[in-house]
């Protein structure tokens, strides 16, 4: 299937928004500040529950959320809304765009995975997400929830803040479309907090940042990334059941 470069896409009507990458400082903040409150309340009331369920959907789970939302709502008081100033779309051509572009990155996370593994060993392979979730068993209804939010509405969130409010504000300082495509994939990379898999994440962004950069629409990359969570999804599923040792 042949994905339509940027400069053949047509060009939409000239965007007045008001918010820039002070926008998305703000959201990040929102992330990181939420992320730290939670901690400290369930930490201060619940001292002994650290590895719970509850702790672990809500930590995880609600900060995105929390970040999302303010990119929304800037879009919405500062600019035109998500749609014209997030480019946001979700048709049959973002459907077939992202799958190709998913199915390219979850091949060379795959590869880029085991290379990785083998580098720094089994011990420090895993994700955040993947060390929390250790031996931690789950209801079905929990195990579910977690296992759809790792697959499809993480990826969503994270494209509306990465790829959608970033993306925009650096278009907005008029920088090419290259330099825009580099700097949203390293910052996506760091903004994770994970150093140890930095690397590893920036494999990760190559292609749903394409998808985004060839397509010129957020439909692509969000499923693009979506495409890619699927495996990472799937494990973390099997290992809250018991079915799959970390």
């Amino acid at each position: 299937m042949a994905v339509t470069p940027l400069s053949e896409v047509a060009t939409p009507a000239a965007r007045d928004h008001k918010w820039g990458f002070g926008a998305f400082l703000f959201v990040f903040s929102v992330f990181v500040l939420s992320a730290v409150l939670i901690g400290a309340v369930i930490g201060l009331a619940r001292p002994d529950s650290t590895d719970s369920v509850a702790v672990i959907l809500v930590g995880t789970m609600v900060p995105t959320f929390l970040a999302t939302l303010a990119a929304l709502v800037v879009t919405k008081v500062r600019g035109n809304g998500p749609k014209i100033d997030l480019r946001w779309s979700y048709n049959r051509e973002d459907l077939k765009a992202g799958l190709k572009f998913g199915l390219i990155g979850l091949v060379c996370t795959t590869i880029a995975a085991a290379a990785w593994t083998q580098i720094v060993g089994e011990e420090n392979a895993s994700s955040s997400l993947g060390r929390l979730v250790d031996d931690q068993a789950m209801p079905l209804p929990a195990a579910v929830i977690l296992f759809l939010y790792v697959w499809l509405l993480g990826p969503l969130c994270e494209e509306i803040i990465y790829r959608g409010l970033l993306w925009g504000a650096l278009e907005r300082l008029n920088w090419g479309r290259w330099a825009v495509f580099t700097l949203t994939t390293v910052i996506f990379a760091v903004s994770h907090l994970e150093p140890l898999r930095t690397s590893l994440l920036l494999v990760i962004g190559i292609p749903i940042g394409l998808a985004r950069l060839y397509t010129g629409r957020l439909g692509a990359s969000v499923v693009a990334h979506q495409v890619n969570n699927f495996m990472p999804a799937l494990a973390v599923f099997l290992i809250t059941l018991g079915v799959m040792q970390p």
